[in-house]
């Protein structure tokens, strides 16, 4: 009887780790994604300029709040796995 118990805690303490990694892993690809991300929308933006540079304005408006949103979704991402880390 008390061998399945501790057998059943060393499992759930074996889950929790896995579990604590993962979101390691999670928040890590988060922050690479979102870099990539607004780099590929810096790369068009300048590109952009440089084919029509009357559109200053615009296109950097755009990539702007573009940023802007994949910085608040990174954001969201890192934060949910550091409450799955230290909760």
């Amino acid at each position: 009887m008390l061998s399945a118990i501790l057998t059943v805690l060393l499992q759930a303490a074996a889950a929790a780790t896995v579990g604590k990694m993962g979101a390691a892993i999670g928040a890590g690809l988060a922050a690479i994604g979102a870099g990539i991300g607004i780099g590929q929308i810096g790369k068009g933006a300048v590109e952009g300029i440089a084919r029509q540079p009357e559109a200053v304005g615009d296109i950097r408006s755009n990539m702007i709040v573009a940023a802007a949103l994949i910085e608040g979704v990174a954001f969201f991402a890192i934060i949910i796995c550091a409450l799955v880390i230290f909760i």
